[in-house]
């Protein structure tokens, strides 16, 4: 059985794929938001967040606010893993799947009940054609 779980540095990994972002650009991103540790009072340095994407160093709470806006997300999407696992990773469909629930909001209830009905027609076609 396959996990469903990821850590949130593998989480971090996933989505810079995702969006086709290189670590130096989110580290670049991440620093230019001037993320401070609470036990140093200081910005933590490139080679540090470089060690929190390759999970050689724990990430430290109070950054995860910076990491989420550095990636454009809400914060809980780091802790969450059920697009990836629902879709088994594969990078172009969860990001779709990102887009298209971010777009939801926008969509009149007529069309998202449109939608639902054809996502359950294609459903039933793919259990259909897997049997």
């Amino acid at each position: 059985m396959r996990r469903c779980y990821l850590e949130v540095w593998e989480k971090i990994n996933y989505l810079l794929k995702e969006k086709a972002l290189s670590k130096q650009d989110f580290i670049t991103k991440l620093l230019a938001l001037e993320p401070k540790l609470k036990r140093t009072g200081e910005v933590p340095s490139a080679s540090t967040i470089n060690g929190y994407l390759y999970g050689k160093r724990e990430i430290k709470i109070e950054l995860i606010p910076f990491i989420a806006e550095a990636l454009e997300i809400q914060e809980q999407e780091l802790f969450n893993f059920q697009i990836e696992h629902e879709l088994d990773y594969n990078l172009n469909q969860t990001k779709n799947a990102r887009q298209l629930l971010m777009l939801l909001k926008y969509a009149p209830n007529s069309y998202v009940e449109h939608l639902i009905e054809n996502l359950t027609n294609y459903k039933k076609l793919y259990i259909k054609n897997t049997k």
